[in-house]
């Protein structure tokens, strides 16, 4: 694993064809001023003015966004963003562009002077505060499990214990939806537009709100009218015939206003909060009748949407965005398109047809679920011996071997008995279903076809098996035996990542040599707020996508197409092929660079058959080690649970308590380890190289570490503490509401930073079979939006800000106090939208 110095990353004049053209001089000020600064970053002597930045001076995007950054720093050149090189890809052109762009204001900067940081004491208490309500809640929890079992055991007979199942069961599920409904009343209220601190008594209890409703079970009914009784008994105003399928629940529910027969998509923010520059703003998302919300789209607050409007998938709406009635919008930020989202013909869908899907539901649960759920966990604890026997006295304690020995087998069959069975049924009942739903014909929502549909998805997106399989050639098998079509599929050892999610996996199609990063959502389903109807989505042959990408049914890409992270996959217009497309809405860009293809020798012929051999064999130890490591987790968790069993019958509730407090604490410290291990506790180093070196695969394992354990820990100050442990270079008192970072030890973020939910910062890239890596690294009091995606080798300067769902690209420079947002990212001149009630202050 030699590390690769950071300045492989820029081309040397020997590697381009910069020496081969006639160089074409400068004819106007601004022409020779680019390219001065442009043959400095590429470290030549000149550049002709008419020489293409990709196809002649071999450069990539990496170099150009360097080039922005030293173009910014010029007080006598207009300031530069790589949506320009694109659009303008000679300095020739880029000088003329840029010289007939309207001239604007310079951008206003971040209001950060009525923010101050908060005090170290106050950070401190709200996260002591903060683990004494998770103790006293796991208390609660625990005291009911021990009187609800004690009830239950004391059935005599399978009716009895059914019946006492039944009861126990059905009160408990009840009050586990009801508490949270009735602990934000009693704490916040009817919540209102404002703005407070993080880290102060307001916000705990904001925490303290937002936590519980997660943590309900309803969260399991989204997509279905049950989920929307309890968004209204959480004080929303939500209309008829509404259909809802993200799980993002909004935080402040009063806030949110939803008119009849509007839909959103899975994967949407509408969150009613914000987190900016340390403080916590609240604001109103107001949707009309008939509204469409396409899916991995951003609400921010202040944002409203009139009847009829639509908003197309991967878009945001920005704060103090209004979309008037009947039209539709897309893009980020959004702006107006007139492609026709909704795609659907409605059906007959009316208020006893939900009423009567709820009904069944309940009774489904109440009368099935729970009781076998509840009966089924009293029966395991009295017919299972390794279970039995550790309630009754005189069983030695953790010093018996007979504890390890059961605890042992126990494991093993219920951790292997998952994998083998799991994907039994994973490969065999969805297809029997599948016969019910046909593609192409609409079908009414909530009833049988729905109800299938919804069953084949939940089965076949389990996350378990995609983590497994994914970043190695077996993936591929995986994915054809739950239904997917690859056609002829040329092995890269990398065709996917382990993040693949779909409507349904019977109308999937990947083309031979395609190569799919993380977080590939196929939109193989429309809905309207009666209707859905599956159709085939198709991605072409010899294409990569990047991470974070929603692709639909009938997207017009076809073969050999570049899809950069975060695109919006197009929907109209003619079909691209051979080229590469970046942003929202998309505008095209080089399918690859002469810079990318260094390695294409080891992706043809024998060496790349004996590179893929060597791969596939350093995976499938991969595999076998990470199902180790999550086997040593479950072992030690049962070992722990049988433990307390023995101490049952002395301090009953107590021990339940505290295996739930034992278990999270384990868990954490435990792939902290784990991870830190594998990197034999050594700092990552910026690298480019092939996909098919051993560093790369050994990369790979990192990425396979747990870490779905860190969404416990968002808005905690333990967040934090396990960022540092885990590498990452971060400051006092950082403000983490569901960032998640790829590359710790390559990630430095600043003293009072705010990140919020739903972003991202990614210091890798991987293009085709070229893997790229360098630091990024956020200043003191910079703020990441929501969903907003941060590249590798960024900086972002003091108190810069990313608005929400903004794609940062690599090697961007944002500077101090700057205001940047977009997709790609660029900096925003008009002055910040005022919240609305920071407005009424003013």
């Amino acid at each position: 694993m030699e590390d690769q110095p950071l300045d492989v990353m820029t081309p040397r004049s020997d590697e381009s064809s910069i020496g081969t053209r006639k160089c074409t001089g400068p004819e106007t000020g601004i022409e020779k001023n680019l390219a001065e600064v442009l043959a400095d970053v590429m470290c030549v002597e000149w550049v002709s003015v008419d020489s293409h930045f990709f196809d002649d001076l071999g450069a990539n995007s990496l170099v150009m966004a360097h080039f922005c950054a030293r173009v910014r720093k010029h007080a006598d050149l207009p300031s530069a963003s790589m949506k320009d090189i694109y659009r303008h890809p000679t300095i020739r052109s880029l000088a003329t562009g840029l010289a007939n762009a309207a001239p604007v204001e310079p951008s206003a900067p971040v209001p950060t002077a009525v923010v101050a940081p908060a005090r170290t004491a106050g950070y401190a208490v709200c996260g002591i505060l903060q683990f004494l309500l998770f103790l006293g809640y796991s208390f609660l929890a625990g005291l009911v499990a021990d009187r609800g079992y004690a009830w239950v055991s004391a059935g005599s007979g399978v009716i009895d214990v059914y019946l006492r199942s039944f009861v126990f069961g059905g009160v408990g599920f009840v009050a586990l939806c009801t508490f949270p409904v009735a602990a934000k009343w009693l704490l916040i209220g009817r919540c209102k537009p404002g703005e407070f601190p993080v880290w102060g008594l307001t916000y705990l209890r904001f925490w303290t709100v937002k936590v519980l409703i997660h943590a309900n079970p309803m969260i399991f009914f989204v997509g279905n009218p049950l989920y929307v009784l309890y968004l209204r008994a959480l004080g929303a105003r939500i209309g008829n015939g509404v259909t809802i399928l993200s799980r993002n629940v909004p935080a402040c529910p009063d806030l949110l206003t939803v008119g009849a027969g509007t839909v959103i998509r899975k994967d949407s923010f509408f969150l009613c909060y914000r987190a900016h520059a340390g403080r916590i703003q609240t604001g109103r998302v107001t949707l009309g009748r008939d509204v469409f919300i396409g899916e991995k789209t951003v609400l921010d607050i202040d944002v409203s949407m009139g009847d009829g409007a639509q908003l197309g998938h991967t878009s945001t709406l920005y704060s103090g965005q209004a979309v008037p009635g009947g039209q539709r919008w897309h893009g980020s930020p959004a702006q107006p398109t007139r492609h026709d989202y909704l795609r659907v013909e409605p059906a007959e869908c009316g208020t006893l047809r939900r009423f009567g899907f709820g009904l069944i539901t309940v009774l489904q649960l109440l009368f099935l679920y729970v009781p076998l759920t509840v009966g089924g966990a009293y029966m395991l604890v009295t017919l299972v011996p390794a279970l039995h026997d550790r309630l009754g006295p005189g069983t030695g304690g953790l010093t018996s071997p007979d504890l390890y020995v059961d605890a042992l087998v126990l494991s093993l069959l219920l951790f292997f008995g998952f994998v083998v069975v799991g994907m039994a049924v994973m490969f065999t009942v969805p297809r029997l279903l599948n016969l019910v739903v046909e593609p192409d014909k609409v079908y009414p929502l909530y009833g049988l076809h729905y109800s299938v549909h919804r069953a084949i998805g939940r089965m076949t997106n389990i996350k378990f098996f995609t983590w497994l399989f994914g970043d190695s050639s077996y993936i591929v098998h995986y994915l054809r035996g739950i239904g997917y079509d690859l056609s002829q599929v040329e092995q890269t050892g990398s065709n996917f990542g382990t993040e693949v999610q779909h409507e349904t996996p019977f109308l999937c199609s990947v083309g031979s040599g395609t190569m799919v990063a993380d977080g590939l959502s196929v939109i193989n389903a429309d809905y309207s707020s009666t209707s859905f109807r599956v159709s085939r989505a198709s991605i072409g042959s010899y294409n990569f996508l990047g991470n974070n990408i929603a692709y639909p049914s009938g997207a017009r890409t076809g073969e050999n197409c570049l899809l950069a992270t975060k695109v919006m996959v197009p929907l109209e217009g003619e079909v691209r092929e051979g080229v590469g497309l970046l942003g929202s809405p998309c505008f095209e860009i080089p399918r690859s660079v002469e810079r990318d293809s260094r390695f294409d020798r080891l992706r043809t012929g024998d060496e790349l058959r004996r590179s893929l051999a060597a791969k596939n064999r350093y995976n499938i130890r991969s595999m076998s080690f990470f199902l180790l490591v999550r086997w040593l987790h479950f072992f030690v968790l049962t070992t722990f649970g049988l433990a307390n069993a023995e101490l049952y019958g002395s301090y009953g509730h107590v021990t339940i308590a505290a295996f739930l407090v034992f278990s999270l604490g384990f868990t954490a410290v435990y792939f902290v380890l784990v991870e830190r291990g594998i990197a034999a506790f050594r700092w990552l180093q910026p690298q480019v190289c092939s996909i098919y070196e051993p560093y790369f695969w050994w990369h790979e394992r990192l990425w396979k570490v747990p870490d779905t354990y860190l969404n416990i820990f968002n808005g905690t100050p333990f967040k934090n503490v396990i960022w540092r442990m885990l590498g990452v270079r971060i400051g006092s008192r950082v403000f983490d509401d569901g960032c998640y970072m790829t590359e710790r030890t390559l990630t430095t973020v600043g003293n009072d930073c705010t990140l919020n939910a739903g972003s991202k910062i990614q210091c890798h890239s991987q293009e085709d079979g070229t893997f790229k890596s360098d630091r990024s690294t956020l200043d003191a009091g910079c703020t990441v939006g929501v969903g907003a995606h941060v590249h590798y080798g960024v900086t972002m300067g003091a108190g810069a800000v990313l608005a929400a769902d903004s794609f940062l690209m690599k090697g961007e420079e944002v500077p101090p106090h700057a205001r940047w947002g977009g997709n790609p990212a660029a900096e925003m001149r008009d002055a910040p939208h005022q919240p609305e009630a920071l407005a009424r202050k003013g």
